[in-house]
């Protein structure tokens, strides 16, 4: 499977509004049970999503497969994908590398990460999801996961300088039950969870959207099964030629979304600036050389 070729979840969100009725319907069930879905027989496929097997098969035709299963194969290639150890995703981009240098061979899987995230990237959610962050009436809790907690911990730190109502729930999920017990109807939960997906925070999710919090998404390109609970998901692609995911894209678009809740809020932040400067005068926690 070639790494940089569109998903199969990618190429049904780009071309969604172009589908029939029945397409639709068949492509909403795809994308809730993505991708196991799309794994059981083409019959099985139209019993559950309640429409026809030629809908199957035409819809199939139009994401660029000769059949099922050719369809199911890539399937399957990305299953396999999003469940690769540090040593598989290593050896898969060792293997017949070319005899450049890891920086340009990095900088160059970054660089197409970034334009086909951004092509597909839907600005009319990313604005949704600025005004709420910049709601003050609303509070925001941030979570990641083992390595995606860093990305986390970035974004609640610019933004507890933006805003006050913050929560960085802990890494360890045995604390998240008492971040549950103080979410409210219309609160944000904005979650990182990209491949090796976990349990927990799928379970968490779940458990915050029952409560009425809104659920803003960082995933990757193949998509967390926490999808199926959030009203907004940023879908990043992060694969590089390393034994670790890059989070160049999603940084870049939390680094962006920073950006827009400053300026919408930007009254009440220049504030909170100027307050949090005389802070670090008055502990001397920068240093100063003048």
């Amino acid at each position: 499977m070639d790494r940089q070729q569109p998903t199969v979840a990618e190429a049904l969100r780009s071309q969604f509004d172009a589908l029939t009725r029945a397409e639709r319907q068949l492509a909403d069930v795809l994308l809730a049970h993505y991708p196991v879905a799309g794994l059981s027989s083409i019959t099985a496929l139209a019993e559950k999503a309640q429409v026809s097997t030629p809908t199957v098969a035409r819809l199939v035709k139009k994401l660029g497969f000769s059949g099922y299963p050719e369809f199911q194969a890539s399937l399957r290639g990305e299953l396999e994908a999003t469940i690769s150890s540090p040593i598989a995703k290593h050896e898969q981009w060792a293997e017949g590398a070319p005899d450049t240098h890891i920086l340009n061979r990095f900088t160059e899987a970054a660089m197409t990460n970034l334009q086909r995230t951004l092509g597909r990237l839907d600005t009319e959610s990313f604005d949704q999801v600025a005004d709420l962050l910049a709601d003050g009436e609303r509070g925001i809790y941030v979570v990641g996961g083992r390595i995606t907690r860093s990305l986390a911990d970035y974004l609640y730190t610019h933004m507890q300088v933006i805003r006050g109502g913050l929560t960085l729930a802990s890494s360890h999920a045995g604390s998240w039950p008492h971040e549950l017990l103080n979410m409210g109807a219309g609160d944000v939960l904005v979650v990182f969870d990209i491949r090796r997906y976990e349990n927990a925070l799928l379970r968490f999710v779940e458990l915050a959207r029952e409560r009425g919090v809104v659920v803003v998404l960082f995933t990757d390109q193949w998509g967390s099964p926490a999808s199926k609970y959030a009203q907004h998901v940023f879908n990043c692609r992060i694969e590089a030629p390393s034994a670790w995911d890059s989070s160049v894209v999603t940084l870049l678009i939390v680094e962006a979304l920073i950006a827009a809740v400053e300026t919408l809020r930007w009254e009440a932040t220049r504030e909170r600036m100027r307050t949090l400067e005389d802070l670090f005068d008055r502990t001397r926690l920068l240093k100063k050389f003048i």
